[in-house]
């Protein structure tokens, strides 16, 4: 049986202890920020190579509100931070935005693709405007 009393540690060999709004994640400030930057660095890649389909879209945008939520919360919650730490909280809230641009323009490219035609485009005369003026 643990002690109610003594704060929750987060990782095995890290001291800090576990703020409650992390208590889910059972992570401090510092190794919540690591794994969002971790996580959104993989889910970056993942994007930008369009392998993620139209569900793993959906739940990628679910992280990134669940993340950016909990980093709120953190933000502006009782436990004391350093300078240092609401510095870190700002860029990934940063990293988060970032990755939502890369879900974003990802999704915009597969529409793209739909739209394309799927035969390739049969040479034809020309329709340039500069070239309709240099035959007139």
């Amino acid at each position: 049986m643990t002690d109610s009393s003594q704060p929750e540690l987060c990782l095995f060999g890290c001291q800090a202890p576990v703020p409650p709004e992390l208590q889910e994640e059972r992570l401090c400030v510092l190794h919540f920020i690591l794994s969002t930057e971790h996580d959104c660095a993989r889910l970056r890649r993942e994007t930008a190579m369009e392998k993620a389909s139209a569900i793993r879209e959906s739940e990628i945008a679910n992280y990134l509100k669940t993340s950016a939520m909990k980093l709120s919360e953190l933000a502006i919650g009782n436990a004391p931070l350093s300078d240092e730490l609401k510095k870190r909280i700002l860029t990934t809230f940063l990293t988060l935005m970032n990755l939502r641009e890369s879900l974003d323009r990802s999704a915009r490219r597969c529409v793209q693709e739909l739209r394309a035609p799927t035969s390739p485009a049969v040479p034809g005369p020309s329709r340039s405007p500069l070239l309709v003026r240099l035959r007139a």
